[in-house]
C-alpha cells in the first residue's frame, strides 16, 4: 500500500511591485483662450484675432483678460481688411463669454465640450490705430455665441459699432474649444503626489498629451492645497509642451482645480501663446471613508500581512487545509510532488474572509505531496 507524505510549507512570498497605494482620478485639461477663425461681412471687410504682433502671421487667439477691473472676459488684437480703403488696419478687442453652469458642478459650460451654450453679451468695446500707434477709431462690441453640446467648435458672431462711423457689419467667426481628458494615475505620499497623466482632446481624439506630474502638499493645510511642480509633457508629434512655473490647487470635495502655464501653448506659431489652462482633477478615492480623497490624504498606515500558519486536516472527502493569515489578502496554495522540484504549481487560489479559514485540496494521483502557501 502507497504511503501519503505530507509536509507543509508557510511563507510569504511578495511578488515585484512598481507603486504602492496607485490610484486612479480624472483629469480635464482645458484652454482659455478660444481660436478664432477670420470672418469677413457680405461687403468685403475681414477681420481677424491674434494676440501676437501686427506684423506677426494671425493666431486666431482670444485670450483670457486677468485684470480684476475689468468688464470683459476675454481680449485680444485684431487686423481689420477694409476694402473701402485698400488698408489692413491693426487695432485691440476685448468683450466676454456667455457665463453660465447649467450642469452645476462649479465650472462655467463654456470651458466644456459636452455643454452646449448659446447667447448674447453686449459689454464688448474695441478700438483702431492709425500707423503711428494712435487710437482714432473707438466702438462697441455685441458677441453672439453657439456652441451645440458635444462639439468642440462653434460660432460667434462679433457686430462692430463704430462711435464716428456707425455700423462696421456683423463678422460671422467659427471658434474652436481647446479641451482634454483622461486618466491620472497617481501615488499618494505624505508631503507630496507624484503620478502621469494620458488626456485625449474633446472632439479632436487623434491628439494627445501625455506625461509626469507632481504635486507638493503645503504644509500648512496639506489635505486642501497642493502646489504643481513645473514639469514638461508631450503632444502626439511628442514635442515639448514645458510649464515652468509652480502654480497652486485647491480642494473642493472630491475635485482639485487650479492652473498650468505653458512656457507655449501652440508650437505651431512663431511666439508664445495660448498660455493659460485649466486643470481640474476628479478623485472618487476614499480609501478610509474620512470624506478627503486619497489624491492628497495622509496615506493610512497598513500592517505588513501575517506570515500564514498551517494546518492539514482528512476527511470522508479527502483533504482540508486550515489556513490562518490576514484577512482580505489573496493566498495561493501550490504543491509539488518532490522538494527538489522548484516548479511549484499553484493548486488553489483564496482570499481569506475568516481567520482561520479551512479550504478543500483538490484531489491527486502523487503518492508524495507538498504543499505552500504564497502571499502576493
Amino acid at each position: 500500500m502507497k504511503r501519503l507524505v505530507l509536509i507543509l510549507s508557510g511563507g510569504l512570498l511578495f511578488a515585484p511591485f512598481l507603486a504602492s497605494g496607485a490610484q486612479t482620478a480624472q483629469a480635464r485639461l482645458y484652454c482659455l483662450s478660444l481660436r478664432f477663425q477670420p470672418a469677413t461681412t457680405t461687403f468685403g471687410n475681414t477681420l481677424q484675432l491674434t494676440s501676437l504682433a501686427p506684423n506677426a502671421t494671425p493666431n486666431g487667439e482670444l485670450a483670457p483678460d486677468f485684470d480684476p477691473t475689468s468688464p470683459h472676459s476675454h481680449l485680444t488684437g485684431f487686423l481689420y481688411d477694409d476694402v473701402t480703403v485698400f488698408e489692413t488696419i491693426y487695432g485691440a478687442i476685448a468683450f466676454s463669454i456667455v457665463n453660465s453652469d447649467a450642469n452645476q458642478n462649479g465650472y462655467t459650460d463654456f470651458f466644456e465640450v459636452s455643454q452646449g451654450v448659446s447667447g448674447t453679451v453686449d459689454d464688448g468695446a474695441y478700438v483702431m490705430f492709425d500707423d503711428s500707434g494712435q487710437p482714432f477709431d473707438t466702438g462697441s462690441v455685441r458677441a453672439t455665441w453657439s456652441r451645440a453640446a458635444g462639439s468642440k467648435d462653434g460660432t460667434c458672431v462679433l457686430r462692430l459699432t463704430s462711435s464716428g462711423f456707425g455700423s462696421l457689419g456683423d463678422y460671422t467667426h467659427a471658434f474652436e474649444l481647446i479641451e482634454y481628458r483622461g486618466p491620472l494615475d497617481y501615488t499618494p505620499g505624505t508631503n507630496q503626489v507624484s503620478g502621469a497623466l494620458q488626456m485625449t482632446r474633446e472632439g479632436a481624439t487623434q491628439n494627445r498629451i501625455a506625461g509626469p506630474i507632481e504635486f507638493t502638499k503645503v504644509a500648512a493645510n496639506p489635505l486642501n492645497e497642493l502646489d504643481l511642480r513645473p514639469g514638461v509633457w508631450t503632444n502626439t508629434a511628442s514635442e515639448s509642451l514645458t510649464f515652468s512655473v509652480t502654480n497652486r490647487f485647491d480642494r473642493d470635495a472630491t475635485n482639485y482645480f487650479g492652473f498650468v502655464d505653458f512656457d507655449d501653448g501652440d508650437l505651431n506659431t512663431v511666439e508664445p501663446d495660448y498660455l493659460t489652462w485649466g486643470l481640474s482633477i476628479d478623485d472618487a478615492n476614499d480609501s478610509d471613508s474620512d470624506g478627503v480623497p486619497d489624491f492628497s490624504d495622509s496615506p493610512a498606515s497598513t500592517p505588513p500581512p501575517r506570515a500564514p500558519a498551517l494546518v492539514l486536516m482528512r476527511d470522508v472527502s479527502g483533504f482540508l487545509l486550515g489556513i490562518s493569515g490576514t484577512v482580505g489578502r489573496a493566498h495561493e496554495v501550490q504543491e509539488v510532488s518532490s522538494l527538489g522540484d522548484t516548479n511549484w504549481n499553484m493548486v488553489l487560489s483564496v482570499t481569506l474572509t475568516n481567520d482561520p479559514q479551512i479550504v478543500t485540496l483538490p484531489p491527486s494521483t502523487s503518492a508524495t505531496r507538498f504543499w505552500r502557501v504564497w502571499v502576493p
